[in-house]
């Protein structure tokens, strides 16, 4: 969810791998540290909206999470020792994502965030802080191995995900040509080019959202203290 793609929250863009190593207190509370590398697009030309396929920007990034995550699960779920065999949970926590957004231009793949496309000062931060949440279900299929299946959203503290927050800068200020370019790709079809100084290119909305759609297998290590995956 952003600049690019405003409406669809279920979007998929992209694919993902992740692992976690997860402590859990009891069957119904864990703490996780956990890494998620995938990758998300997106590009005006694909869009429904007239408006948006006039604008003709694009995008592509990776995005490589670290997180720590407290889960609730909603029955008491110790596998290979509880009665449950199932469970569905919830989760919240915080991390660190790092991105770097990029786009095709003339058969070349081009950094976005130094060319700062809409007139910054300086370059936007490479890294911003995400609040991970989400619900999914668990299942132990046999002995200590689980299959889990969840969708969870993250809100990262940056609206530069896809290199599209605010209005169109002044052309003439830009650092140079390609970064003049990939500002307003408006006219690349058309010759007519609509990013006017200052008239909105972005949502004006203050950060972007990614979401990450998980199937997991897992073990766990049982002693007589405590468990752990």
């Amino acid at each position: 969810m952003g600049d690019l793609n405003p409406t669809n929250p279920f979007k998929i863009s992209g694919i993902s791998v992740g692992g976690y190593v997860q402590r859990n207190f009891n069957g119904y509370l864990s703490l996780k540290l956990n890494y998620t590398y995938g990758n998300i697009a997106g590009a005006d030309s694909t869009s429904s909206n007239q408006q948006f396929r006039n604008r003709n920007l694009s995008f592509m990034t990776s995005l490589s999470e670290i997180s720590v995550i407290g889960e609730f699960n909603f029955m008491n779920y110790i596998p290979d020792v509880s009665h449950n065999y199932y469970t569905p949970f919830i989760y919240l926590g915080i991390g660190t994502v790092n991105y770097n957004p990029q786009a095709s231009y003339m058969g070349h793949i081009y950094d976005l965030r130094p060319l700062m496309t809409e007139g910054e000062t300086k370059p936007y931060p490479k890294s911003a802080m995400t609040i991970p949440y989400g619900a999914g279900i668990k299942y132990n299929f046999t002995t200590k191995w689980n299959l889990e299946a969840d969708i969870g959203y993250r809100n990262p503290h940056t609206d530069y995900l896809d290199d599209v927050s605010g209005v169109y800068p002044d052309k003439s200020k830009l650092p140079n040509a390609i970064s003049q370019a990939l500002s307003d790709r408006s006219g690349e079809k058309t010759g007519v080019y609509i990013g006017t100084p200052g008239s909105q290119r972005g949502d004006l909305r203050p950060n972007d959202t990614y979401m990450f759609v998980q199937i997991t297998v897992s073990y766990t290590f049982v002693t007589q203290k405590c468990y752990f995956q």
